[in-house]
C-alpha cells in the first residue's frame, strides 16, 4: 500500500512538471528565460518519473536516479542565477562565459554530481554505505541552502511592482528547496532518510507547479527591475560561506567521532569548538571582510562601488558626533579603499602642512611647506599620489620629488589632497589596503570628490572654532563695556563731589555725604575688580525687599541735581533677583533721568504693586524722546543721545528685566519728559510657597 502511495506521489509530480514543460515549449515559447525554465522542468519530470518507476517495480535507487536528483537541483539553481543576471537573456553559454564566480558555482555543482555518482557506484559494505549517506546528505543540504539563498535574493531585490509577478514562483521554487532541506537535515540528524517525509516529497513538488505557472503568466520577463544590493550579496555570501563551513566542520566532526574510538566524542567536541572559534575570528577579521568586498565588487559588478551606499555612509561618518572630526575624516576616506590607517595634515598660517590627527598610524612631527613642489602638485593637478610607484620606472611624478619623510611612514600608500575653494587645505596619508585594490579611474575620481567634501567639513569646523573664539572675545568686550559704563558713572559722581568740595568743604553735612559717596564708590570699584578677575559668573539670586534697595539707589544719587525723590506705596513687596545687578540697572535709569532733566526739573521714583506684580516707575520732566528713537535706537547698544554717553545702560536694563521674567515700559514726549516703568513678578509677606516655587524655577532654569 505504501509503495503504491509513494509511486503515485512521484507520478503526480512528474505529470505536473511535464504539463508545465509542454506549455512552456508551445504556448509560452519565446518568453525570456523560457529555455532554462523548460530545461529545469524537463529534468524535474525525468527525476520524478525515474523515482516512480523504481518504487513501482520495487527496484533499489540507481546511480542514475541519484544523478538526476543532483541535476534537478542544479538546474533550478542555474535558473535562479540567470534571473539574478538578466542581461544574458536566457542564454546559458553567454551566462557561463561571464563573471568568474559562475564558473566556480558550475564546478561545485559538477563536483557534487560526479562525487554522488562515484559514491553510489563504489558501495561495497555497510560502513561505506553509511559514509556515503553522510556525504550525500551533506551535499544535498548544501544545495538546498544555496537554492533558498538565491530565492531570497531574487525576491528581496525585486521592485515592488515586480514582486506581484514573481512572488508565486518564489514560493514554488523556494518550497522545493525548503522541503529538500527539511528531508536531508532530518536524515543527517538521524542518519537515515525518513520514509514518510520522502514519500510526501512528490506531492509537495507537484504543488509548486501551479505557483510557477502563475508567475510565468503574470510576468513573462521574470527579472524586470531586478537589482542585487551589494550589501545583501555581501551578507548572503557571508551567510552561505558560514553555512558551508559549518556543514563541512560538522561532517569532519562526525568522522572524528566515528573513527576516534574511545576518544571520538572528546575529539569531536574539541574540534567543533575550535572550528566555531575560527569561524568567529574569520567573520570579525577586517582583512577577510575587505577581501570579500573587493572580490564581490570585482567579479559581480561592472562598477567597484554602490555610490548611494558609499555616499550615505561617508556623509553619516562625517556628520555624526563623537570623536574628533579629523579622525572621522581619515576613517571615512580610508574605508573607500579598505585602508586600515592614516594621518591628516592641515595647512596652517605658518605656511606649513602639519599633522593634526591620526588613526592607527603614528602622528609624527614632519611638515611640508605649502609652497613646495609637492604641495603645488597636489593643489594644481589634484592628483592622488601612489607612493608605491614613487621609485619604479612607471613613476608618473618624475618632475616632482616625493618628500623623503613621506616614504618613511610605515606602510605609506596614498596621498590624497584636500581641496577647498580651489586651494590646498591639507592632505591625508593612507596606509596600504587590507586587500589589493587597483587604482583605476573610478577609484581615483571617488577619492578626489570625497576629499573635496571632507575638506569642506574640516573648513567648516575651523570656521566654527574661529567664530567661537571671536564670540569669547566679544563676551569679554561686552562685559568690559558694562564695567566701563559703571566706572563712568562713578567718575561722574566723584567729579561732581570734587567740584562741590571747594564750596561746601566746611559744611558737616556735605562732609558726611562726601565720605558716604567715596565709600560707596570704593565698594563699587572693588566689586567691578572682582568680576573682572573671575570673568562672567552665574548670578546669586536672593529675596530682595524693594523698598530698601530703592532707598539705597536714590541716596547714592543725592549729590546730583535735581535730587531724585522716592515714593513707596507698597513697602512689603519683594523680588527674587541678584541685588547688585538689579540696583545697577535701576541706578542707570535714575542717572539717565537726572542727566536728561534740567536742575529746576524733577525726578520721581515710585514703588507700587499691580496685580501681584511689583511696579517701579522712574519719571522725569526732562527733554524726552521721540517715538522713532524709542522704536529704532533706544535699546540698541552703543547708541546714545548724550555727548559722553555709551548707550549701554538701557540695553543692559532691558536684558536683565527680561531675564527676570519682567517687562519694561516706556512713555515719553519730546520737551515734556519720560517715564520708565519696570514690572517684576512680586512676592509679599506670607507668600512662602510662591517664593519657594520661584526659587526652584530660577535654579532649574
Amino acid at each position: 500500500m505504501l509503495i503504491s502511495v509513494v509511486s503515485l506521489s512521484y507520478l503526480v509530480a512528474a505529470f505536473a512538471f511535464l504539463i508545465l514543460s509542454v506549455v512552456l515549449m508551445t504556448k509560452w515559447r519565446g518568453r525570456l528565460h523560457w529555455k532554462t525554465l523548460a530545461a529545469a522542468c524537463i529534468i524535474t519530470t525525468s527525476w520524478a518519473a525515474t523515482l516512480a518507476f523504481h518504487i513501482l517495480f520495487g527496484l533499489p535507487l540507481s546511480t542514475f536516479a541519484n544523478a538526476l536528483e543532483i541535476a534537478r537541483s542544479a538546474s533550478w539553481i542555474i535558473f535562479l542565477l540567470i534571473l539574478l543576471h538578466p542581461q544574458t537573456s536566457g542564454n546559458v553559454f553567454t551566462w557561463v562565459s561571464g563573471k568568474p564566480y559562475k564558473q566556480v558555482i558550475l564546478i561545485f555543482l559538477g563536483a557534487l554530481f560526479f562525487s554522488t555518482i562515484y559514491a553510489h557506484s563504489t558501495i561495497s559494505d555497510p560502513l561505506s554505505a553509511k559514509i556515503s549517506l553522510i556525504a550525500d546528505t551533506f551535499g544535498r543540504v548544501a544545495l538546498a541552502v544555496m537554492g533558498l539563498l538565491l530565492v531570497e535574493q531574487f525576491f528581496r531585490n525585486m521592485s515592488d511592482q515586480g514582486r506581484w509577478g514573481i512572488k508565486f514562483a518564489c514560493l514554488g521554487i523556494g518550497g522545493l528547496f525548503a522541503y529538500d532541506f527539511y528531508l536531508y537535515s532530518d536524515a543527517m540528524l538521524f542518519r537515515t532518510i525518513n520514509p514518510e517525509i520522502w514519500a510526501a516529497r512528490g506531492l509537495v513538488d507537484a504543488i509548486s507547479v501551479p505557483l510557477i505557472a502563475i508567475s510565468v503568466a503574470r510576468n513573462p520577463k521574470w527579472s524586470l527591475g531586478i537589482l542585487v544590493s551589494r550589501r545583501m550579496l555581501f551578507h548572503s555570501a557571508t551567510l552561505f560561506g558560514a553555512a558551508f563551513y559549518l556543514l563541512a566542520m560538522a561532517a569532519a566532526g562526525y568522522y572524528l567521532r566515528f573513527f576516534g574510538g574511545n576518544w571520538g566524542t572528546v575529539m569531536q567536541v574539541a574540534f567543533l569548538f575550535g572550528a566555531i572559534i575560527l569561524l568567529v575570528v574569520l567573520l570579525f577579521s577586517g582583512s577577510v571582510r575587505s577581501w570579500l568586498k573587493v572580490f564581490i565588487s570585482k567579479h559581480f559588478y561592472n562598477y567597484n562601488y554602490d555610490y548611494r551606499e558609499e555616499w550615505i555612509r561617508f556623509t553619516r561618518t562625517l556628520s555624526i558626533g563623537g570623536d574628533d572630526l579629523g579622525e572621522r575624516v581619515i576613517r571615512a576616506l580610508a574605508s573607500l579603499v579598505e585602508s586600515p590607517a592614516g594621518v591628516l595634515f592641515v595647512r596652517r598660517e605658518s605656511g606649513l602642512c602639519e599633522p593634526v590627527n591620526n588613526w592607527n598610524m603614528p602622528l609624527g612631527n614632519s611638515t611640508e611647506p605649502v609652497n613646495s613642489a609637492f604641495s603645488k602638485l597636489l593643489e594644481e593637478k589634484q592628483w592622488v599620489v601612489d607612493l608605491s610607484h614613487a621609485d619604479d620606472q612607471t613613476n608618473p611624478y618624475a618632475e616632482v620629488t616625493i618628500p623623503e619623510w613621506l616614504q618613511h611612514y610605515p606602510k605609506a600608500w596614498l596621498v590624497l589632497p584636500l581641496i577647498f575653494n580651489g586651494k590646498l587645505f591639507g592632505f591625508i596619508l593612507l596606509a596600504e589596503a587590507r586587500s589589493k585594490i587597483k587604482l583605476n579611474w573610478e577609484v581615483l575620481d571617488l577619492l578626489k570628490i570625497a576629499g573635496v567634501q571632507a575638506a569642506s567639513y574640516l573648513a567648516q569646523e575651523q570656521s566654527a572654532n574661529a567664530l567661537m573664539v571671536a564670540r569669547q572675545f566679544e563676551s569679554f568686550n561686552r562685559m568690559s563695556t558694562f564695567m566701563v559704563h559703571d566706572l563712568k558713572n562713578l567718575v561722574a559722581q566723584l567729579s561732581l563731589l570734587l567740584s562741590n568740595a571747594e564750596k561746601h568743604k566746611d559744611n558737616p553735612e556735605f562732609q558726611k555725604d562726601m565720605v558716604d559717596t567715596i565709600d560707596h564708590s570704593v565698594q563699587k570699584m572693588k566689586v567691578l575688580l572682582q568680576k573682572l578677575s573671575r570673568g562672567a559668573s552665574v548670578d546669586k539670586l536672593a529675596v530682595i525687599p524693594l523698598d530698601a534697595l530703592l532707598r539705597h539707589a536714590v541716596d547714592s544719587k543725592s549729590p546730583y541735581e535735581p535730587t531724585p525723590k522716592l515714593e513707596i506705596n507698597s513697602p512689603d513687596v519683594q523680588v527674587f533677583a541678584n541685588r547688585e545687578r538689579l540696583e545697577r540697572v535701576i541706578g542707570h535709569l535714575i542717572q539717565n533721568a537726572i542727566e536728561a532733566t534740567p536742575k529746576q526739573g524733577e525726578v520721581h521714583v515710585k514703588l507700587s504693586q499691580q496685580h501681584r506684580h511689583a511696579v517701579i516707575e522712574i519719571k522725569d520732566t526732562g527733554v524726552g524722546m521721540s517715538e522713532e528713537f524709542i522704536r529704532d535706537k533706544l535699546f540698541s547698544p552703543f547708541v546714545s543721545t548724550k555727548v559722553a554717553g555709551m548707550g549701554i545702560g538701557v540695553f543692559e536694563t532691558k536684558e536683565y528685566i527680561d531675564e527676570l521674567g519682567g517687562k519694561l515700559e516706556i512713555m515719553s514726549r519730546v520737551s515734556v519728559g519720560t517715564s520708565f516703568k519696570i514690572i517684576l513678578p512680586g512676592y509679599f509677606l506670607g507668600d512662602t510657597h510662591a517664593l519657594q516655587d520661584a526659587q526652584i524655577q530660577k535654579v532649574t532654569s
